[in-house]
């Protein structure tokens, strides 16, 4: 039993001895050993766990009170708690004693050998470092690296974390974001332009196939009025028509998701408008017609005697609903050139006038617009007719018929509209916003100036609303007043 004791006691103090053990020498007098070790990573551990919490709380307290990003925010709270816990790492090894002179020389013979077996940790530390301080991306931001896409979640030392649109987690080393191309679809501007490929059979109306399109995009909530969306006509392919969408978007992590969206409102506006998506097609020669002859011949025998009354029964049918539809689907094209001054516009420039504007088809008594409201739209009234009354004082003014325009006192002359307008009967409108009006007076000036003889008719409607700085006795004079009041307002 005693033998046990005095062996247990020798094996306590040779692990006491080994603990206490000098293992080099810090400088004057100092040693470092391994319990001084283990108070050092105690103390680090402790560094770096307040130098975690200290990040968090600036996050959290501190920056969330101004109006910074998600992604600045995360590299100010993650370099902050860097600088922490290395300052308090120094301090750590300046309270144990160490001369950090000669803890440089140490660290400087160790990091050679360090260097080679860790080059890679090394690499991605720097890269790290980098990624923080550049910000070339942030946290929030969506990327592309090789065959990734993905939002980047955290920003740490050595790596990225990377969560991809179908919310699977990667992990990806710092130095491949310094290394490799990247698309960083949030970098400094999230808006982003989408092109959304649609391809339809030969012989189609290309214009109807451009209204088509603009009218899905203008119907999707998430697709921005500014820039406006475009088409292009982009090749004549094997078995189609290829046209390209382009519309913009300000949510890059949803662009998929959009696509899809946008497909179907295509394939809705494409069926209404009878526009076929063709299948691959190939001709076929035949080098001896004759043969097949005597089988058609055969076929033209046949009775169908029993079925004469429902085909004919059916193709009335079919005819008053295809006269039906397309009276609602008729060609904005074709309906813009029945207006005056649109009449001459050739091919390309009523493209351009369906890209400022869109179709709007309201039943009868609808309201358009209330007296009082901002004036934001002009409208050109290219079926049926509409009525101007005054709600305050119960009183018709006037009724307004295809050909010619509404809503244009307010919008051009910047003042609340002066009336209310509601529909006669069934009516289709050209509806065109204040920006993209800009760009149809610029692109058709007889528009402007036939605006222009109409304002100038209703003087003394601007003089009670106290528009005119003078009286002004000519109608000429009213004409050039107008005219030059469009041309500052929209800068033409």
């Amino acid at each position: 039993m005693e033998w046990l004791q005095q062996q247990g006691s020798r094996l306590t103090r040779f692990f006491l001895d080994l603990y206490k053990a000098p293992l080099f020498e810090l400088g004057e007098g100092k040693y470092f050993t391994l319990d001084l070790f283990i108070q050092l990573v105690f103390y680090a551990v402790i560094a770096y766990f307040i130098g975690s919490l200290i990040s968090r709380l600036i996050s959290k307290s501190i920056l969330s009170r101004f109006k910074i990003d998600r992604g600045t925010k995360e590299a100010i709270s993650s370099v902050t708690g860097y600088l922490i816990a290395g300052v308090g790492l120094l301090n750590v090894l300046r309270g144990a004693g160490i001369d950090l002179a000669s803890l440089a020389v140490v660290a400087g013979v160790l990091g050679i050998g360090i260097g080679l077996g860790f080059q890679n940790i090394a690499s991605n530390f720097i890269s790290g470092i980098t990624l923080l301080f550049e910000q070339p991306l942030k946290v929030g931001d969506l990327v592309e690296v090789d065959d990734l896409r993905g939002i980047v979640e955290k920003i740490s030392i050595r790596s990225t974390v990377v969560r991809t649109l179908d919310n699977v987690f990667v992990i990806v080393p710092n130095q491949k974001f310094i290394e490799n191309n990247i698309v960083n679809w949030s970098y400094r501007d999230k808006k982003c332009r989408v092109h959304v490929p649609v391809g339809v059979a030969y012989g189609t109306d290309t214009t109807l196939v451009t209204e088509a399109l603009l009218a899905a995009a203008r119907r999707h909530p998430r697709v921005l009025p500014q820039p406006t969306p475009k088409v292009w006509f982009k090749e004549f392919g094997d078995s189609s028509l290829n046209f390209e969408l382009l519309v913009w978007v300000d949510d890059p992590p949803s662009i998929p998701q959009f696509t899809s969206d946008l497909n179907f409102s295509i394939e809705t506006e494409l069926n209404l408008r009878d526009i076929n998506i063709p299948f691959p097609q190939r001709d076929l020669h035949l080098k001896n017609p004759q043969d097949l002859i005597p089988i058609f011949q055969g076929a033209n025998n046949l009775k169908f005697s029993d079925h004469d009354s429902s085909i004919n029964s059916t193709e009335t049918e079919n005819t008053e609903s295809t006269d039906s539809k397309s009276l609602a689907t008729q060609s904005l094209g074709n309906l813009l050139r029945q207006i005056t001054f649109f009449q001459n516009c050739t091919p390309r420039q009523i493209r351009e006038l369906i890209e400022q504007g869109y179709r709007q088809m309201l039943p009868p008594t609808q309201v358009i617009c209330h007296e009082g409201d901002p004036g934001n739209s002009f409208y050109v009234i290219l079926s049926g007719s509409v009525e101007i009354y005054s709600e305050k004082l119960n009183k018709h003014i006037v009724n307004r018929h295809a050909g010619e325009f509404i809503g244009e006192m307010a919008l051009l002359m910047g003042i609340p509209r002066s009336a209310s307008i509601r529909t006669n009967e069934q009516t289709t409108l050209f509806v065109v916003d204040h920006t993209n009006l800009q760009k149809l007076l610029s692109n058709h000036p007889q528009l402007a100036d036939q605006i222009s003889a109409e304002l100038a008719t209703r003087s003394e409607s601007l003089e009670k609303m106290g528009i005119l700085p003078e009286k002004i006795d000519s109608e000429q004079g009213m004409f050039k007043w107008v005219r030059q009041r469009i041309n500052t307002l929209f800068d033409i």
